[in-house]
């Protein structure tokens, strides 16, 4: 069986199980992975929706123009759905959106123009406001408004809404869903607030956005700006229907994008900071709640549009958002804690060196311990301990080899050992272990070194 066309597929996206990244909640979390769409993003449904609409309206027709400001993936839904039909399209976007939907756009032929991200609603030069004047100055040109047009929310409450309904069989208890506007969540949580009273509806925004106190206090506050994009708005949405949102939750920037990237890492869902900001939010929910509970987080927008962004590791340095990936505890091995040590150098000691040169080493460096190592071999170890009772019964000791006095050598581990494994060697009334590397050298470990990789974040 074949597809007439590609916007035939958009039926039926998967609801997939978060796995790895949700074991340590209780509840089910279930992804809806809208980005699965042909467009890579759940605009696929609203703009193939909003051209046949406009189409049968007779509001336009081929060799018009299409007009609309986009955050990129709206965009690249509605060039998906004009570009078999003979329509240009023309697109606002602010300077902020990644560099591989401004490239995605430009192949599917859209002309785009780009406007400063920090301009507000109502300047001139905002999105919103260049979008609405070139359609006015242009001839043929047609605004299809999609964040803000009545057919958004229609295809939530028409086909979204039951989908998930009957992926999950009726049990979904929660639902996390990204707002920029209020079409979505207002979509969903009219058709499934009819079918289940006591679902709850929580809407996800990035820290800066305005929805949170649109919400709890009845109005607009001050807004600041936020690297994530497809998600938040700077003013309120025409379609904002409170009565069928249970609450609005902020995610800032690092964890959003973090939390995406570990998606990636655990379960292979290969989604945006949009959908790392829902997930997260849907997690920090799961953490209160019991087994009871089935929650869905829709996953809005494709990982692949941020390869520069939130998928470089120069990029999130940069910005300060890098976080590097702890494993779960039982899979933290000997390599990964060596890699967070700050002295990547081991300090050591030759059977030659006299007590008083060890201990020198010691006080340079900072350190209360040595292996004495000979011909790359850990034969030894020498401690300020030892040398202290040393000096106690023969001060004069000072001059005298290590080799005489070294103790037994640190129990040696490969870089592979987990931190179980490092943990029972340490308790063997050790203060350190060797761990042998790649390269055949040495490294140290010890307690704080295992309390740190814990603790690490």
């Amino acid at each position: 069986m074949w597809q007439q066309n590609i916007f035939k597929i958009t039926d039926q996206t998967p609801m997939v199980l978060v796995n790895r990244s949700a074991r340590h909640v209780k509840p089910q979390i279930i992804a809806k992975v809208e980005y699965l769409n042909p467009s890579g993003t759940h605009y696929c449904r609203v703009a193939n929706t909003i051209v046949d609409h406009a189409e049968k309206e007779q509001l336009i027709k081929p060799g018009m123009t299409l007009v609309d400001w986009t955050y990129g993936s709206s965009g690249i839904a509605l060039a998906m759905a004009t570009v078999t039909r003979g329509y240009k399209v023309l697109l606002v976007v602010p300077d902020k959106i990644s560099r591989e939907k401004q490239q995605v756009l430009k192949a599917l032929g859209a002309e785009i123009v780009i406007t400063p991200s920090n301009a507000l609603p109502g300047e001139p030069r905002s999105c919103v406001n260049v979008a609405e004047n070139l359609v006015q100055n242009l001839p043929h040109a047609y605004f299809t408004n999609m964040y803000e047009n009545e057919l958004n929310c229609k295809v939530h409450i028409e086909k979204t809404g039951p989908e998930i309904w009957e992926q999950t069989e009726g049990e979904v208890t929660h639902l996390f869903v990204p707002v920029i506007s209020g079409a979505m969540i207002s979509g969903l949580g009219r058709f499934l607030k009819a079918k289940r009273p006591d679902i709850k509806i929580v809407g996800v925004e990035p820290e800066g956005s305005i929805y949170r106190e649109l919400f709890h206090a009845g109005r607009v506050g001050a807004t600041a700006g936020y690297e994530l994009e497809e998600i938040g708005g700077l003013w309120e949405s025409k379609y904002w229907d409170t009565s069928v949102i249970d609450d609005i939750v902020q995610v800032n920037d690092r964890d959003a994008l973090n939390c995406g990237r570990e998606l990636l890492r655990n379960d292979a869902i290969f989604a945006g900071g949009s959908s790392g900001a829902v997930l997260f939010a849907a997690l920090r929910a799961g953490a209160l709640l019991d087994e009871s509970a089935c929650i869905v987080a829709v996953m809005s927008d494709y990982g692949g549009y941020y390869l520069s962004k939130m998928y470089n590791d120069e990029w999130m340095k940069q910005k300060g958002f890098y976080r590097k990936v702890s494993p779960p505890k039982d899979e933290i091995t000997a390599e990964d804690i060596v890699g967070l040590k700050t002295r990547k150098d081991l300090i050591f000691a030759h059977p030659e060196h006299t007590l008083s040169e060890a201990f020198e080493m010691m006080r340079q460096h900072d350190v209360s311990q040595l292996p004495v190592v000979s011909y790359g071999t850990a034969i030894g170890s020498i401690s300020e301990n030892k040398i202290l009772s040393i000096l106690i019964e023969n001060d004069e000791a000072m001059n005298s080899k290590v080799v005489g006095y070294m103790e037994q050598p640190f129990p040696v581990c490969g870089s592979h050992a987990t931190i179980s494994e490092l943990s029972e060697k340490l308790q063997e009334s050790t203060s350190g272990v060797l761990i042998t590397l790649s390269d055949g050298s040495f490294q140290l470990l010890t307690k704080s070194d295992l309390i740190e990789a814990l603790t690490h974040k």
